[in-house]
């Protein structure tokens, strides 16, 4: 067989490669030509699509313009404005600078261009698919004008792919308001199909912004940040943990202005609301880092949409503070009332509640069933100082005598929490404990928020080992991927009390386990953790609350349920169990009167 001659591939040819790696559909053409614009320094940008860009894309500033004769530069490759040598290309400040784009949206369009440039005429020159047809003068007030129609008509194959009108004008919407959100001071608008989507004013500021394009729901329960750490900048907004989503798609991401899409800031970012959402859930946010040039990478991507930073431990530290620094709002935010409120300091109590004590490990009482007797817990609030005889080890056998118990309180007018200003009113469903916060309603989840007291004893009293030895030790089988998640997560298993050891190679035999488990509740506990539901010591310790808690659908005695709101409202991240579901719902009178259609 004869081989394939080797052959340096026609310009036009070349132009459709690389539009392939550019130009991925309408909103992409639309992001190409916008940031063109803000590069030429331009404060007015309006853009018009028509069929989602199939059949026209239009893209006008009043940026610098370009002379006339530069207009056949431009459109050919790797000719550009931006860069002149590496020393610009490790340090790039411009949104283009490969030279590109435009060629290689002309090479799969027809493409016209219309500029002037301050001191020359205005002038236009035309591309069909990637060949210059026509150039000359022509009538523009100032800036430029770009003309995409048609666009992959040339390609069929490249056409087929692209969804419905509706989908790609959505598209070319998100593009255009991404760009829209780093860049305030410019005015932006959008037309499709004849229909004006959205007109910016410049100058305004990012709510005014969002707001046109985010539901008043999740506007409002915007808290912005800004955070400066080594020089590095983290600002923007971050949402309220109770409006996320089950998308990521109202995530976004800046550096130094350019919207990104990149797996360091985005898990730097669910590191801050690790505890507060659902594994699949998603808060709202917009975040703008910025960083000296010369540490971040944009020479990534050919669409420039990834990035790469020098110092990735400083970046995640960075976004990581600034996002927090907004959920710190959780205790100092006004209050908003009702059910889906941004957490706020009325929300729970209006004054400093007592800082939790360290909790006394492998010294829970147990109740009458045998479970964990939950009174004890006010063992955990440096106002309370429990009766000596609390002080008991956990087993089955040790039943607790009601005579040990605190005085239950006279619960016919309430039983005041302190000095919170709450008042406990009662029980509801034997899940859910009822308060008055001055003229407001609160359900507290008993679980939730149990869960929340446990994390924090754990954290505080992080990894003493407290282990209560079995009888007889638990066997269980393994898989030969639950030995290597075991061998992995031994050390942290033994940190919590667990005494595991292996008994031949798919063979475990747990001789010890934490006081606050039994037996069964060890073994569905370890099931849990060796099919990986768990990804380090926070985690375990998450799954440990969850299986120690108080459940639903159990009675407490009046002190039991002060004890527990008492070290609940000590507790930091009190409005969200670790699992991030909330612990409580809050109704203003305003929002009962809205319910009962008083109003």
């Amino acid at each position: 067989m004869k081989p394939a001659e080797i052959r340096i591939l026609p310009p036009g040819l070349k132009n459709q490669i690389a539009a392939g790696e550019v130009v991925e559909r309408p909103a992409s053409v639309i992001k190409e030509l916008v940031e063109n614009s803000l590069d030429a320094g331009a404060t007015r940008v309006d853009v018009t699509v028509e069929k989602g860009g199939r059949s026209l894309m239009v893209v006008q500033d009043n940026g610098s313009g370009i002379p006339p004769e530069q207009l056949a530069l431009a459109v050919t490759r790797h000719a550009t404005s931006k860069i002149r040598d590496f020393a610009d290309l490790t340090a790039i400040g411009s949104f283009g600078f490969r030279g590109e784009a435009l060629p290689s949206i002309a090479s799969v369009s027809r493409f016209l261009m219309t500029s002037r440039a301050e001191g020359f005429e205005a002038a236009f020159i035309e591309v069909r698919a990637g060949e210059v047809t026509e150039e000359g003068p022509a009538a523009l007030a100032s800036g430029t004008r770009v003309e995409v129609r048609d666009l992959f008509q040339c390609i069929p194959a490249r056409l087929k792919f692209l969804k419905t009108e509706a989908t790609e004008n959505r598209r070319c919407q998100d593009a255009l308001m991404r760009i829209a959100l780093a860049h305030s001071s410019v005015g932006f608008s959008l037309t499709l199909g004849g229909r004006e989507a959205f007109r910016l004013p410049p100058g305004q500021a990012l709510a005014a912004r969002l707001a046109a394009f985010w539901p008043p729901a999740v506007c409002e329960g915007l808290r912005p940040f800004d955070f400066e750490r080594n020089g590095h900048r983290a600002h923007g907004v971050a949402g309220s943990p109770a409006t996320a989503q089950g998308r990521g798609d109202r995530i976004l991401l800046y550096v130094n202005g350019r919207p990104v899409q990149d797996k360091l800031m985005l898990s730097a970012v669910r590191q801050a609301y690790k505890g507060m959402l659902l594994s699949r859930e998603y808060p709202q946010m917009v975040l703008f880092l910025e960083l000296p040039r010369e540490e971040v990478d944009v020479n990534v991507h050919p669409a420039k949409m990834e990035v790469r930073f020098t110092d990735e431990s400083a970046v995640f530290s960075t976004i990581r503070g600034g996002v927090m620094q907004a959920l710190g709002d959780l205790s100092v935010g006004e209050d908003r009332g009702g059910t889906h409120s941004w957490p706020s300091s009325r929300a729970v109590a209006s004054t400093a509640c007592p800082s939790p004590a360290p909790v006394r490990r492998g010294h829970l009482p147990v109740s009458e069933d045998g479970g964990p007797k939950f009174s004890t817990y006010r063992a955990f609030s440096s106002e309370y100082v429990p009766p000596k005889d609390l002080d008991l080890p956990v087993t089955p056998s040790a039943p607790m005598a009601r005579e040990s118990m605190a005085p239950v309180p006279d619960v016919s007018e309430g039983a005041r929490l302190g000095s919170s200003g709450l008042t406990y009113l009662g029980q509801v469903a034997d899940t859910y404990l009822v308060v008055r916060d001055g003229d407001s309603l609160m359900l507290v989840d008993q679980h939730a928020a149990h869960e929340r007291v446990l994390l924090e004893a754990m954290r505080k009293a992080r990894t003493r080992g407290d282990s209560q030895p079995l009888a007889l030790p638990l066997e269980i089988s393994l898989h030969q991927s639950e030995v290597e998640v075991l061998l992995a997560i031994n050390d942290d298993l033994r940190a919590m009390g667990f005494v595991i050891a292996m008994d031949g190679p798919h063979r475990a035999l747990v001789r010890g386990i934490p006081p606050t488990l039994d037996a069964a509740s060890a073994r569905e506990y370890l099931t849990d953790a060796l099919s990986e539901k768990a990804r380090g010591l926070e985690d375990l310790w998450i799954m440990m609350s969850c299986k120690t808690a108080i459940k639903a659908n159990q009675p407490l005695a009046v002190d039991e349920a002060l004890a527990l709101l008492e070290t609940w409202l000590a507790a930091p991240d009190r409005e969200y169990c670790p699992h991030g579901r909330p612990v409580v719902l809050r109704w203003s009178p305003h929002d009962l009167e809205k319910l009962f259609k008083r109003k």
